[in-house]
């Protein structure tokens, strides 16, 4: 790829920026592949198809490859075992640990977060006590946002479809917030060439004003000594360190530096007004595409949220319900609530946090269990890749060939196996329901998220 004058000559004021060195990492067509390992369901780097280079210093999951695999006919990509992201976005991470006590129960809104790596990323750094708030504004998006969620595995994230001034009505209910902004993408050109292709100073001005728009709408949802992490994936200051001056000069909050290793080679910059710290990536110092990150607290900002919330708009299950539904899961202190005939399993604090956001437009919440057909239930494709389900229920072990059969939902024929729902396995990861008939097996993989690809 080849950077015009015009671009560069714009980021030449941005800290840490080098022309030639920019000019030649994307002439270079260099591609460099990195995945996140999920920490709940994957334990054995052994049992991945293809190997893993060296360890990404500031994510303890995170791993770059050798080259990059075909995904798509992974089956454990499909059961949620590891995320493909992009190694500098892992950097969260270093956000959360250093200025969050991750041990404790702590509510965090991921307020732009699909495709979901952040989120998938924030709920494995998470205690199993808290709750993330996983939200997303455009609504195909948000569609991709839960399937991930949901391949996960976690218990405690809620998903929602909110534009952010939604969210303003919640005064001081979150202990975190974390905006990965939309923004100029110029940070990708090395991965989406139409990025560079549509990329403008009108749009780094735009974006800049969207930016200052969302985070004056979500501030008052967070605590005060809450904590802020904003990020980009641009280059321009207008969208970093000048927004890093807008957070503290007009939401009042203060800087927060993080601890970063010299031999990372991050670029610690300075806001123009108030010194505010942000770590610039740029490719040619590091392997990973360009990014951005801020962390701010809250220095004032009202009382912690209060508000009595409304009358819930589901049912609670009669506790004679529970024995049904508690063998199905390897916990027995859920609460179980009923939206639309399906089935919600939540802890007590997802149950507690819900009841304070219906307001919003929720699109998932704890595991689906799925629908009570009489007394049986009749399980979601949700509980058979929660981190939560019974190790009891009734499983098969497929080959490859088997499993990508299954995940086109195709037919599969199997050996000798109990009549009723079963999981199916790949490399011992549960990828979803089958239900064994007298004369047939039906395959229960969602539709909509099936391999269309030929092999």
């Amino acid at each position: 790829m080849i950077i015009s004058p015009s671009i560069c000559k714009a980021f030449e004021n941005a800290p840490g920026f080098n022309a030639d060195a920019f000019c030649n990492i994307h002439a270079s067509d260099e591609q460099i592949s990195s995945i996140r390992i999920n920490p709940a369901k994957l334990n054995d780097l052994s049992d991945l198809s293809f190997s893993v280079e060296s360890p990404v210093p500031w994510c303890n999951n995170g791993w770059y490859l050798n080259e990059r695999p075909f995904y798509t006919f992974d089956p454990l990509l499909h059961a949620g075992a590891y995320y493909v992201q992009e190694a500098s976005s892992m950097f969260l991470e270093q956000a959360l640990k250093q200025t969050l006590d991750c041990s404790v129960p702590l509510k965090v809104l991921d307020l732009c977060a699909a495709p979901g790596g952040k989120s998938t990323h924030i709920q494995s750094v998470l205690s199993p006590g808290s709750v993330l708030v996983s939200n997303e504004v455009i609504r195909s998006r948000a569609a991709i946002l839960e399937e991930n969620i949901t391949k996960w595995g976690g218990a405690n994230v809620i998903v929602t479809n909110n534009d952010p001034r939604d969210f303003s009505r919640f005064n001081a209910l979150f202990h975190a917030i974390v905006v990965d902004a939309p923004c100029s993408g110029s940070g990708m050109f090395r991965k989406d060439a139409s990025a560079a292709e549509n990329w403008s100073a009108d749009l780094v001005a735009l974006c800049s004003q969207r930016q200052q728009r969302i985070l004056a709408d979500i501030w008052p949802s967070l605590k005060e000594d809450g904590i802020l992490v904003y990020a980009t994936c641009s280059y321009s200051v207008e969208e970093d360190e000048m927004i890093a001056d807008f957070i503290i000069e007009e939401l009042n909050a203060e800087s927060i530096p993080l601890s970063i290793e010299s031999d990372w080679n991050i670029v610690s910059s300075n806001s123009p007004k108030h010194n505010a710290t942000g770590y610039r990536f740029y490719p040619y110092n590091l392997k990973g595409e360009g990014f951005y990150l801020g962390v701010f607290k809250k220095t004032s900002g009202g009382d912690t949220f209060r508000k009595k919330p409304a009358a819930p708009k589901w049912e609670t299950l009669a506790k004679s319900s529970y024995p049904i539904l508690e063998r199905w899961l390897s916990v027995k202190d859920m609460r179980f609530i009923s939206i639309n005939d399906s089935i919600l399993a939540l802890t007590q604090p997802m149950e507690e946090t819900l009841l304070q956001l219906q307001s919003l437009y929720i699109k998932r919440a704890g595991i689906t269990m799925g629908k009570m057909v009489g007394k049986e239930l009749i399980p979601d494709h949700s509980l058979a890749l929660s981190t939560l389900a019974n190790p009891s229920i009734s499983s098969i072990e497929l080959d490859r060939d088997l499993a990508l059969q299954f995940l086109r939902k195709e037919e599969i024929r199997v050996g000798d196996v109990p009549k009723g729902w079963t999981i199916t396995r790949y490399k011992n990861h549960p990828m979803g329901w089958i239900k064994v008939l007298t004369n047939r097996i039906n395959n229960y993989y969602p539709k909509e998220w099936r391999i269309l690809k030929p092999a």
